[in-house]
């Protein structure tokens, strides 16, 4: 039997709301912003940021992902990232000085997990687990956050998480990045340290760097992290480092 579909046969799904739209909604995401500042450990409110601004930018970057040497086959795989990080076998098979180490220290000395990222990215946003590739790559970007924190050098105080927003808008172009550097950035000024600076700095060290979606992550964790670094071009954080630990949180300060 052979099946033969006239000129008005349509066989694209209904819309429907999508997690990786490419509409912008600015109103959202400065709302959102507003509620992000007053409280940097909402981080419902970073996705939805994301969710209003980033579309277009996930969209190239699954197709920069496929013009990679390794990116077809990444993308052919379509594994989901966060489910071998919650693997604590694999975690803990992976030799102190590595990647992965860093990563496991880091979470758990912070009480994280990517699951639990997962699960904040969830909340009010459908489509995040959606079957499409623009979602895929979606979930990969936001399941590599914590070791982009291990990379760079950043770690989770408030100053930190600028630095780092700044380095992510860089390396994937999402404007939703962008608008959060910018407010951090403009809650800086003033405090006697060079926050300002330091955030730039995150965005010109993510620039500088090699592109790090690109990467297979399941390698990447078994690299010695000086070696990986080195590699990847990610230069030290100087300015950042340069700011008392005790105070990276007060140059920040709440609203």
């Amino acid at each position: 039997m052979t099946l033969v579909a006239d000129a008005q046969t349509d066989f694209r799904p209904a819309d429907g709301p999508r997690w990786n739209s490419t509409k912008m909604q600015w109103g959202h995401a400065w709302r959102s912003l507003q509620k992000l500042l007053a409280d940097k450990e909402d981080t419902r409110q970073v996705f939805e940021i994301m969710r209003a601004l980033n579309g277009q930018s996930t969209a190239r970057g699954y197709q920069k992902l496929l013009e990679t040497p390794e990116g077809g086959r990444l993308a052919y795989r379509r594994e989901e990232f966060a489910a071998k990080l919650m693997d604590d076998a694999w975690l803990d098979s992976l030799l102190e000085g590595s990647v992965g180490a860093a990563y496991r220290h880091f979470i758990r000395s912070e009480d994280l997990s990517a699951e639990g990222l997962a699960d904040v990215s969830r909340e009010g946003g459908e489509g995040i687990d959606e079957q499409h590739p623009y979602a895929w790559f979606g979930r990969r970007t936001r399941d590599v956050h914590d070791i982009w924190h291990i990379l760079s050098g950043y770690h989770r105080d408030a100053l930190g998480e600028a630095c780092l927003v700044a380095f992510s808008y860089a390396q994937t172009k999402g404007l939703g990045w962008a608008l959060i550097a910018f407010g951090a950035a403009s809650r800086s000024r003033g405090t006697g340290y060079p926050a300002i600076k330091a955030i730039w700095q995150g965005y010109k060290r993510g620039k500088a760097a090699t592109w790090l979606l690109g990467q297979d992550y399941e390698r990447l964790m078994a690299e010695p992290l000086d070696a990986a670094r080195l590699r990847l071009g990610i230069t030290p954080a100087t300015i950042y480092d340069s700011i008392p630990a005790e105070v990276r949180n007060g140059v920040l300060p709440q609203a």
